[in-house]
């Protein structure tokens, strides 16, 4: 696929409920939102409402969290239809999912697991993702993931496993660069070099958020802000790449909205320099 072609969205953050009144009092400075898919796949009628609410208002890009595309027993045909049915009502330019499995013998195993960066790892990805891509046609974008601890039995670097999921399987890339970023302190590895192996026509989109520090580990939170660390890996991201847009997650710690604001604009202002967007 052709990501050149997918449209310019901006800067738009992740929506949650407590600050659903502030997202809609301020609609002229959040460009998009990106939904939790998993809250509207069973959806209660007032969830139901609120989704058609905001896609009145906003452009939606469905984030789904649980349908494992790393499980080696395959995908969920039950939850890969629900999620085709509502990204089939959102009407998204695309949507984005995990490099990462989140079941285990059918079993939920509660959290994003990172995989190892094997072959058979990436083989068992890549017959997922085409079982998906025959049930949902709108483009699929991945995302990176952080771990805690040295995965065992690598046969390549994380940057070389994420290119050659997105490369492989003809995907865009949600390069999450606080994830990026909180992997290369625990995991002590160069984020620039991390950056230049990515391909650079398949980096769609970006997270960005703050976490916190855990006795000697960075954890990806969401509860603060954006550390000016992860604001430097975001300009050379930037720079290097023909970004979509950009989201600001935000799930703990929830601060006065007009500092959310603040960070969006801190975003648009790095993209506008490197012409990323209007």
């Amino acid at each position: 696929m052709n990501f050149d072609s997918l449209p310019k969205l901006g800067v738009g953050m992740g929506f949650r409920e407590p600050f659903r009144a502030d997202v809609f009092l301020n609609q002229d400075k959040i460009d998009f939102l990106e939904i939790t898919a998993d809250h509207y796949l069973d959806a209660t009628p007032e969830k139901l409402r609120e989704l058609d609410l905001l896609k009145r208002h906003f452009t939606l890009i469905p984030h789904a969290i649980n349908l494992s595309l790393g499980s080696a027993e395959g995908i969920d045909e039950i939850y890969i239809e629900k999620l085709a049915r509502l990204i089939d009502v959102v009407e998204p330019p695309y949507w984005s999912e995990h490099i990462c499995f989140t079941k285990a013998g059918g079993i939920s195993i509660g959290h994003l697991a990172p995989l190892p960066f094997t072959n058979e790892a990436l083989d068992v990805l890549s017959r997922n993702i085409e079982a998906v891509k025959k049930k949902i046609s709108a483009p699929l974008i991945l995302e990176n993931i952080t771990y805690m601890m040295k995965l065992p039995d690598a046969e390549m670097s994380e940057s070389e496993f994420v290119s050659k999921v997105v490369e492989e399987n003809d995907c865009g890339l949600l390069l999450d660069v606080t994830n990026l970023f909180i992997n290369s302190v625990n995991q002590k590895y160069d984020w620039r070099e991390y950056v230049g192996k990515l391909p650079p026509e398949r980096v769609v989109q970006l997270h960005f958020a703050g976490g916190h520090k855990h006795k000697e580990l960075l954890i990806d939170s969401h509860s603060h802000k954006t550390p000016n660390e992860v604001w430097e890996v975001t300009e050379d991201v930037l720079k290097r790449f023909p970004v979509k847009s950009a989201i600001l997650e935000r799930d703990e710690n929830f601060p006065p909205f007009s500092e959310l604001l603040n960070e969006l604009e801190t975003a648009r202002e790095i993209g506008r320099r490197f012409n990323r967007w209007d």
